[in-house]
């Protein structure tokens, strides 16, 4: 359990650098440079991700709730709607318009739909982790950032766009979830 739990205090610690400690990260600029301060920051980050995989595997669950089957629906629904908002975070869109923090509201949804089918200790944490590190990280960015300044609306040729690259990336995770996880998302 210590692994999950240094992989998410690492990740969370890396991602919270750049929205809270504003004059520590850009001293890490200075004294390495912008290419390396991006190099230490992605080999930190993959070190939280490897601790957190580690970390989920050597967990033996302890199950705490099961909720009724008509929740699976609920959650492929809101997985949908995860990755739209996650590809639309990279893409010029309508979403980003209309919401300020795509991709970490995806991580919100994603956490609450595995929540809805996984009612173990481990997956507690990472995703009850995940979900919280995402809604305390749109705090932190709406403070340093403050008054949100929303971009210009798009072409609808790009909102086309975003619902072709969603639906693809969701049918991907569809199949490869099995894979990734030994679970199998339908």
């Amino acid at each position: 359990m210590w692994l999950l739990i240094a992989g998410l205090i690492l990740w969370s610690a890396a991602h919270f650098l750049p929205a809270k400690a504003i004059s520590l990260r850009q001293k890490c600029v200075n004294g390495l440079g912008e290419k390396a301060y991006r190099g230490v920051f992605s080999i930190v980050v993959l070190a939280s991700l490897a601790l957190i995989v580690f970390g989920w595997r050597s967990i033996t669950p302890d199950h705490l709730y099961l909720l009724p089957s008509v929740v699976k629906p609920v959650a492929l629904v809101l997985m949908a709607i995860a990755i739209l908002l996650f590809t639309a975070s990279n893409l010029p869109t309508r979403i980003k318009y209309a919401i300020r923090h795509p991709q970490l509201m995806s991580v919100i949804l994603w956490s609450i739909a595995h929540l809805l089918l996984n009612g173990d200790t481990r997956s507690l944490l990472l995703f009850g982790g995940l979900g919280i590190w995402a809604f305390l990280q749109m705090l932190a960015i709406n403070q340093r950032d403050g008054d949100w300044a929303k971009a210009e609306t798009p072409a609808v040729s790009k909102e086309v766009l975003l619902l072709v690259i969603s639906v693809v990336v969701f049918c991907v995770v569809i199949f490869a979830h099995p894979y990734l996880s030994g679970m199998p998302a339908i």
